[in-house]
């Protein structure tokens, strides 16, 4: 097909440049942390099985440890409540995992305020000067999180009162949901929801409300700040893991070269 050959090519030369999205995966990979009496998710961990030694002298490899929703991964329906009849990460249909993308970004607001909210007057905005939102694709929320993402303290930025990291408003994660044709929303961010979106009514409005719609999220996202306002194509590649809540994934973009 020559649609095919004309990417090929476009990757080849250069003229499609590919930019990783996802967040190294280490021992200090951040991770949400719940407080009691809720139960917490694995951190990413390697334990080596050989390495061209007496335990195998041609090969190196890992047994590895994990959570699905640890570092840069893909939130899916049933990960909540709202989703629980929804599919999960093996049944994510694969035309799912290759789709277009738009940043809005508040990172100048986020700045100022780590725990602002996206309102659904921001996205009118965001539409109003760049177009409706991709149906069947992806909102990428830009906060600049993801420059706070290789200390664990300051990237979940939690007091005595809770996490104070940005997200978006109940009102807004309900339209997003329920008005729009999106696919999901993505963020630089531990999770979809604000720090502070335990205290609101409903907790996780978007877990609830996007998972609920049989949307998905992308958290932990990097390198946001390298994609075009419009334009790009997201690449989603999580393991199919049959009746996994979610799952770390390679998140690839897709961008026509400065």
């Amino acid at each position: 097909m020559r649609v095919l050959a004309d990417l090929a090519a476009g990757i080849a030369t250069g003229a499609v440049e590919i930019v990783d999205l996802t967040a190294p995966l280490t021992e200090t990979t951040p991770i949400i942390q719940l407080p009691a009496p809720f139960a917490n998710t694995k951190g990413f961990s390697l334990e080596e099985i050989s390495r061209y030694d007496d335990r195998g002298p041609g090969w190196y490899w890992n047994n590895v440890t994990m959570g699905e929703h640890c570092g840069t991964h893909l939130d899916v329906p049933v990960h909540w409540a709202s989703g629980r009849d929804g599919v999960d990460v093996g049944q994510v249909p694969p035309g799912q995992l290759v789709a277009p993308a738009v940043v809005l970004d508040k990172s100048a607001e986020v700045a100022d305020n780590p725990d602002f909210l996206l309102e659904t007057d921001d996205v009118r905005a965001f539409e109003g000067e760049y177009g409706a939102l991709p149906a069947g694709g992806w909102l990428v929320y830009r906060t600049g999180w993801d420059t706070r993402s290789a200390d664990q303290e300051a990237f979940l930025n939690a007091d005595e009162n809770g996490p104070h990291t940005p997200g978006i408003s109940v009102e807004c994660a309900k339209w997003l949901a329920e008005e729009t044709e999106l696919l999901g929303v993505g963020v630089e961010t531990v999770g979809t929801d604000a720090g502070a979106a335990h205290s609101f009514d409903p907790p996780f409005p978007c877990h609830s409300y996007l998972l609920g719609a049989g949307k998905y999220g992308l958290t932990q996202l990097q390198n946001v700040a390298r994609l075009p306002v419009t334009g790009a194509v997201l690449v989603v590649a999580p393991l199919p893991i049959v009746g996994g809540s979610g799952s770390p994934a390679r998140v690839l973009a897709l961008i026509e070269a400065p």
